[in-house]
């Protein structure tokens, strides 16, 4: 990552300091600075967070640049309780039963935080994550291969929508970087293959569970239609 010159260094971090200030998210600062100096916002965001790291072990740089990196370190994370966990739960979904996106419900809650936005939005997605699956074992009753294969497809048509609807909504809500939204969409997309590709392999041993099963149920049919002959031959000779 190249050096900018002291003069826009300097200008980035007063921004940042003076957007702090009035309480607003540090994403103000990146645009306004990238407008101001024909640069794209993530870059500057970027470029402020490794300059951040590269004063925090260089003090006669920052001297000489007169930064109070102490306006500049980086919020260590702390762990959501379970019990704040439990609150932002019921609210996304309430949002969410509201017509509102997980990412705008997210992002409402954060308060226009984009660091805490995706916090929430991670945390809302690997909670829904350690939720039971809903792939039912079938003990009692043998499944058709059609029944097994209808069951495949549903699953597969909703991870692939779901994938498809999420590349949606972030292109349209960010659309001034859509090259980086669509790296982001593919690989989103790749992680729904190895999910579907888990599915088959899931599927694959429902169906090896369920040939086990049906060999059991004509091995037990079997041997009742040999009871009842027996029980008949009984009963025949008795008769006579």
């Amino acid at each position: 990552m190249n050096i900018w010159k002291d003069d826009e260094v300097k200008s980035l971090f007063l921004e940042v300091e003076n957007t702090k200030k009035v309480g607003k998210p540090l994403r103000e600062a990146f645009i306004k600075h990238a407008e101001k100096f024909k640069r794209k916002a993530n870059s500057v965001r970027n470029y402020y967070y490794h300059e951040v790291d590269n004063l925090e072990k260089d003090s006669k740089r920052m001297q000489r640049l007169e930064i109070d990196i102490n306006k500049h370190t980086k919020n260590k994370l702390v762990p959501f309780t379970k019990e704040q966990e439990d609150k932002f739960m019921k609210e996304i979904e309430l949002l969410r039963n509201s017509g509102e996106s997980v990412r705008s419900a997210c992002f409402k809650l954060s308060g226009g935080d984009m660091t805490l936005m995706t916090r929430l939005q991670n945390k809302y997605q690997n909670l829904k994550k350690e939720v039971p699956n809903n792939i039912v074992k079938f003990k009692q009753k043998s499944l058709t291969d059609s029944d097994i294969n209808s069951l495949f497809s549903g699953l597969v048509k909703l991870i692939k929508r779901n994938a498809v609807e999420l590349a949606e909504e972030r292109v349209r809500e960010e659309k001034h970087n859509s090259a980086y939204l669509l790296r982001e969409a593919y690989s989103e997309l790749a992680k729904k293959d190895k999910e579907i590709f888990r599915v088959k392999e899931d599927l694959k041993r429902l169906k090896l569970e369920n040939e086990k099963l049906s060999l059991r149920l004509n091995k037990f049919f079997s041997k009742s239609d040999k009871l009842k002959e027996k029980l008949a031959e009984k009963h025949a000779i008795k008769a006579n």
